[in-house]
């Protein structure tokens, strides 16, 4: 028997769309998200004033409903009756994908305890956008939005710096100079990029060190996504190369160059580089 994932079902009615929307620039909208909008019969949305910029754009003329975090537990079971009895509806936040860092996730519950179908329409997201242009591992962990208080606030980058993982979060323009003492307390010998407006038209990326780091003069405006690169191996207490590590060594040697096989070894344990080329080469030599 073969389960068809439900990307590979028909979009059907009597379901929840969960449809990611542009993060900035409008075109950057799938077509597929334009069809599932206008099929709608209704549409979720934070603000309606900002989500009919993008509909009036595409034409699109769904019944709107304001589905914010102040009134998305009041509108459940509303919406929930709406979805039993047949309506398709989606839902959009104000820019990228719902639920993230954003309402939906007390609905998508709801609907999974009501067994209704909840169906992703891919898109943009500022999370994914900033992580493919740093230049930093794709191994990350994300955050959110930064909490308010200056006590969580050390609580929480306390927690994540221990993390060797690439590291994401969200925090407001106006707030980010607040948290630049604590962003250089822990993140130490990490580079950081600050990434605002992005696919706008102000469109910009700072790169810096972490110990470079001063306040910022000229005001940022907007929300910003920033990103801190993965933890630096310490190489003085890197392992050592294992009796099954050079087993797969002399399997590799006459297949692969040294320096291949350097890379993979490297790549998926904490050895140095210099140790297994030395290994290398003596293998090679003793051929």
């Amino acid at each position: 028997m073969i389960i068809k994932s439900q990307s590979q079902i028909k979009d059907n009615e009597n379901s929840l769309y969960l449809v990611s929307t542009p993060i900035g620039n409008l075109k950057d909208i799938t077509l597929r998200a334009i069809e599932i909008l206008k099929k709608s019969t209704y549409i979720l949305c934070e603000d309606t004033r900002v989500s009919r910029i993008l509909l009036n754009r595409y034409e699109i003329k769904s019944r709107l409903i304001s589905n914010h975090k102040f009134n998305e537990s009041k509108n459940l079971n509303k919406i929930i009756d709406l979805l039993k009895s047949g309506e398709t509806i989606s839902l959009i936040s104000d820019a990228g994908t719902p639920s993230i860092s954003d309402p939906g996730a007390i609905l998508v519950n709801e609907c999974v305890r009501n067994n209704i179908r909840i169906i992703p329409i891919p898109g943009p997201s500022a999370v994914a956008t900033a992580v493919s242009i740093s230049g930093f591992s794709e191994k990350f962990i994300f955050y959110g939005f930064l909490p308010e208080k200056k006590q969580a606030l050390v609580n929480v980058f306390n927690k994540i710096s221990k993390f060797d993982e690439t590291c994401v979060f969200f925090v407001s323009s106006k707030k980010v100079n607040k948290i630049i003492p604590e962003l250089k307390k822990n993140f130490s010998g990490r580079k950081i990029i600050f990434c605002r407006e992005i696919s706008k038209i102000y469109e910009e990326f700072i790169r810096k060190n972490v110990d470079d780091l001063e306040i910022f003069n000229k005001e940022l405006k907007g929300e910003l996504t920033v990103v801190i690169s993965e933890k630096k191996i310490d190489r003085i207490h890197s392992q050592e190369l294992s009796e099954s590590d050079m087993i797969i060594i002399k399997k590799m040697i006459n297949k692969l160059t040294i320096k291949e096989i350097t890379e993979i070894i490297s790549h998926n344990k904490d050895i140095s580089k210099k140790e297994i080329y030395n290994y290398c080469l003596k293998i090679k030599n003793e051929i």
